[in-house]
């Protein structure tokens, strides 16, 4: 006979509500956090947030060419990637601490 199991139920799912809370605590500040992308030695810089939405794209006005559009199309589509990058490592920083542990495929 198994005793004191719904005790470990109801201790689980404490802990389960905890890790909810936290987690989202952890989902609003990676809102509030930033990343900076560049691109051409700083030529182009796109701020993101950990949530990877693009807040704000810096362009240096010597890279402007209108004879070279597709040189700055570049670099902003790079500067823009490297912050998503950074955007993810930061997301996954904040947020491994909850998948630690926890092998659920899909969750993030």
């Amino acid at each position: 006979m198994m005793r004191g199991g719904m005790g470990n139920m109801q201790k689980m799912l404490k802990q389960m509500q905890k890790m909810q809370k936290e987690m989202q605590k952890a989902q609003e500040e990676l809102a509030e956090k930033t990343v900076e992308g560049t691109a051409g030695g700083g030529m182009v810089t796109v701020v993101a947030n950990g949530h990877k939405q693009v807040l704000e794209v810096k362009i240096k006005e010597e890279v402007v060419d209108p004879d070279d559009i597709e040189m700055l199309q570049d670099l902003i589509l790079a500067a823009t990637n490297d912050a998503l990058k950074k955007a993810d490592e930061l997301a996954n920083e904040m947020m491994g601490q909850f998948t630690k542990g926890l092998n659920i495929p899909g969750l993030f």
